[in-house]
């Protein structure tokens, strides 16, 4: 099978215009950030690299048509909606109930329990699969800069979109390295040690809240 590159024209105008994208803050940095400001560099990382995995499924979801039966289903695209919001929520209340031991001034901030690679890893894919606005961020955008005549539209758009993959997991991946930084300036406080849980567990319910009033109008991947 033959594969058909975007133009030159349309890669000068989608590189610039997905870190632009990327740089906006949304549950997907948010959780980058958090795990690496309360668990550290390993977190951070695995977190990284587990919503990029979810990219991944837009990405393939938007080549076989799965974006397009969401946008124009509104059942669909409610169910998956609820279903991310209910996500953003879960991790919220789990993260306000969780136990906290008593850390001491030096140690990682609101360091908590140590989770799995793989936990961290499914938890930063489902953030951003369950995020229907990135479905149809991806179904906005792409087909922008795909030439049916140049070719298959397919393998054009699963071009453009492993662009998208490599850029952003670039940027989360330098995210991650901030958070790191953050968190041990930030772990010379106690107070903010025993205020990280509640700050973070709080914009969870925030996110999750505002998920479920979302518009499918909207085309911000965050």
């Amino acid at each position: 099978m033959q594969v058909t590159l975007p133009s030159w024209a349309a890669l000068t105008l989608f590189v610039p215009t997905v870190v632009a994208l990327v740089a906006i803050p949304g549950p997907n940095m948010l959780l980058i950030l958090s795990r690496g400001i309360g668990q550290g560099r390993r977190a951070a990382f695995a977190s990284a690299v587990g919503v990029e995995l979810g990219t991944l499924v837009h990405v393939l979801g938007t080549v076989i048509g799965v974006s397009a039966l969401i946008a124009a289903s509104s059942l669909a695209f409610n169910t998956v909606k609820y279903a991310g919001a209910a996500y953003l929520v879960y991790l919220g209340v789990r993260t306000l109930l969780a136990k906290q031991d008593q850390a001491a001034p030096g140690a990682p901030a609101a360091a908590g329990e140590r989770q799995p690679v793989r936990t961290l890893l499914r938890q930063g894919a489902l953030v951003n699969v369950l995020n229907p606005k990135v479905a149809l961020f991806f179904l906005a955008l792409l087909p922008q800069y795909v030439n049916p005549g140049r070719g298959s539209v397919a393998s054009q758009t699963l071009v453009l979109g492993m662009i998208f993959f490599v850029i952003a997991l670039a940027m989360d991946l330098v995210y991650a390295v901030a958070s790191v930084g953050v968190g041990a300036w930030l772990a010379r406080s106690l107070r903010f040690a025993r205020a990280q849980k509640y700050i973070t567990g709080c914009t969870y319910l925030v996110l999750g809240i505002s998920a479920a009033f979302a518009q499918p109008a909207g085309h911000r991947a965050d």
